[in-house]
Formats: structure tokens, sequence, C-alpha cells
């Protein structure tokens, strides 16, 4: 029987190498089975005791970059919500998008005057009698999970607003939610208190089924953090432009040439983006 290899995960801890987190990781890229049997093969023939799952994700994404680049990019989602930083700023206005297109009215970094004192909410969405107030955890490296402090923190802040909120006119029949939305992890203490006091966790992968990187995909609301054919510097100049999606991109080509992309490139660009447009 052949030895497990053990590998090294963002968090530190150390784990027996899994070959089908590694298969379904890449099937959310939505490349070929062929395709990823190739890559899988070729990633374990190169695997040692004590690998990261860094280094792992690293020999993935090189394989799948050089025969699929709008694969690349969907496999790189989570990296690319990481790179939505360091203000963080642009992850908030990415989930009000993702709000928005879901059917919600929203604004984003709004002052709100609570009972007791003034508040700053990253996001506050309205549809029909829901009216939730958001707040936007980004972290920009994996092993940092939002642990109980957080739920009960931004609870805290959420009764002092609702209370100001209900004395408004009109607000008797709404369902006043606080949330937390972080794009890696929560703790399980943090997802026990906010269930108990039902406020609104979206992480990574939760609630299972209906997580960011699912909702993501399903409207085809990419950051264009998650395109390959743009450097760092490039990405980071849109960011400062306000752009966040690739969508955004796709309505805004002028933009590409603002920040002096040449015609050869901006054409490679254009293509990546609306390809990552499409929902699924």
């Amino acid at each position: 029987m052949k030895h497990p290899i053990n590998i090294v995960k963002y968090s530190g801890d150390v784990v027996a190498f899994d070959v089908d987190k590694l298969i379904n990781s890449l099937r959310r890229s939505q490349t070929s089975e062929e395709l990823i049997q190739q890559i899988v093969a070729q990633v374990q023939d190169k695997l040692y005791d004590g690998i990261t799952t860094k280094k792992i994700y690293q020999m993935a994404f090189k394989m799948l970059k050089g025969k699929s680049r709008v694969s690349a990019s969907k496999y790189k989602l989570k990296k690319a919500l990481m790179e939505l930083g360091p203000s963080g700023f642009p992850f908030e206005k990415l989930v009000g998008k993702l709000l928005e297109h879901e059917g919600f009215s929203t604004q984003v970094g709004v002052i709100v005057q609570g009972n007791c004192v003034q508040h700053e909410i990253d996001v506050i969405a309205q549809k029909d009698n829901k009216h939730y107030m958001i707040e936007c955890k980004h972290h920009s490296d994996q092993g940092r999970f939002c642990n109980v402090k957080i739920p009960l923190y931004i609870h805290s802040r959420f009764l002092d607003v609702e209370k100001q909120w209900e004395y408004q006119k009109g607000h008797e029949a709404k369902l006043h939610k606080g949330g937390v939305y972080t794009n890696t992890r929560f703790t399980t203490d943090a997802i026990q208190y906010g269930k108990c006091v039902e406020l609104l966790l979206t992480s990574w992968d939760y609630p299972t089924g209906n997580g960011l990187k699912d909702r993501i995909d399903k409207l085809g609301l990419h950051p264009l953090t998650a395109l390959t054919t743009l450097t760092k510097a490039e990405k980071t100049k849109l960011l400062d432009e306000g752009i966040v999606l690739c969508k955004e991109l796709h309505e805004k080509p002028v933009l590409l040439e603002k920040i002096g992309i040449d015609k050869k490139r901006y054409k490679k660009i254009l293509e990546d983006s609306e390809a990552l447009c499409k929902s699924n």
C-alpha cells in the first residue's frame, strides 16, 4: 500500500493529500474532464511530502492557463477575491453588485445613525419588505478566517441600527436583518452564533451550494482580478477607477485605452471578460 503524501494547508495544518479535492476545484473551471485528468496526473507526479496547497494550486493553475485562459480565470476565483484589496472597498462593491443582480437596491459605504452612535455600513440592501445591513470582511490570505468575535460585533451594531430603523415610518412591516460577507471562511463558533441570532452569513463556500463561489459563477459576476490577461499594476489602476467586475469592464472598454492597453491585448482582454460574464 502506497504511503499517503502529507500536504501543508494555508492555515499551517498538515493533512493527507486528497485527489478528489483537486479534481473538484478543477471542475469549477468548467474545462474538459480529459484535461482535468491530465493535470491531476501531472500534479500527482510532482507531489512530495510537505508540499504546500499553494504550490499544488500554482502547478495546476499554470497547466490550465497553458490550455485555456478563461478556465484558468474561473479556477483562480478564490485568489481573485483576495486580490480585491488591500482596502477591502472593491470587495464591498462586489457584494453590492451581487445583491443588485439578485434584485436588491443597494447602497455601498453609508453612514447611518444608530440609536446610540453613528455607524459606517458597508452595504445596505433592500427588496420588497427585506431591509439588510451587511458588513464585509475581506482577507488577503487564505489562512485567516472570521471567528466568533466578528458576528458578535456585527450583531451588536445591527441591533443599534435596527432600533433606529424601527422608529422610521413604513418600517413596521419590514424584515430587518444584519449580515456578514467574507471572502474566506467562518469558524464553527461564528456559524453557530450567527445562526442563533439569525444573521445572514455568507463566505467562500457557506451556505453550502449558495456561497460566494456559487453565486459568482451562477451570475457571471467574476471580479476583473480573475483575468489572466491583465498585469497586477493594470488591475490596480482599474480598481482605482471604481471598476470591480469583468462585466463592467466589458461595458466600459474605453477604460482599457485610458490605462494604456495596446490594441492587440485589448482584444484578448475583452474576449476573456465577455466569456467570464456568461452566467452558468
